[in-house]
């Protein structure tokens, strides 16, 4: 299996949490979009913890199971898709998850994550986790 971790997948899974755990280790591929990568960074800045956190994403991201997506012009297309049929809809989301929701998308990859608003992207396969 191959799943596109976001961003609070990513956290989950630092937490130990263990359903998200299971997942990360019985996956053949895991990939992170540079949107991810830019929101932890963001987020070890802010924390105590930067340069652990720093260590650790660079850690993960060495595994050879590991890999970040390309962001192209096909992921703008789909992210165009996605916005209007979420707008149409009545149900946005934020931005940066609509361009991890294109990546999945373009790339045909799991997304996992405990952000229950993914569930209302039909174009995407998700596998929803409840945070805790």
């Amino acid at each position: 299996m191959k799943i596109l971790l976001d961003t609070s997948a990513y956290s989950a899974f630092k937490r130990g949490q263990e359903e998200i755990v299971s997942v990360v280790q019985e996956a053949e591929e895991i990939y992170l979009t540079p949107v991810t990568l830019g929101e932890l960074k963001a987020g070890f800045r802010r924390g105590k913890k930067a340069k652990q956190n720093e260590t650790e994403l660079r850690d993960f991201l060495a595994s050879p199971r590991v890999l970040v997506v390309n962001m192209t012009e096909e992921t703008a297309e789909r992210y165009a898709s996605i916005q209007i049929s979420l707008w149409s809809a009545g149900t946005p989301i934020p931005t940066n998850d609509l361009w991890i929701a294109a990546s999945g998308m373009e790339h045909g990859l799991r997304i996992l994550t405990t952000d229950e608003h993914f569930k209302n992207i039909p174009q995407v396969l998700v596998d929803f986790i409840e945070a805790r």
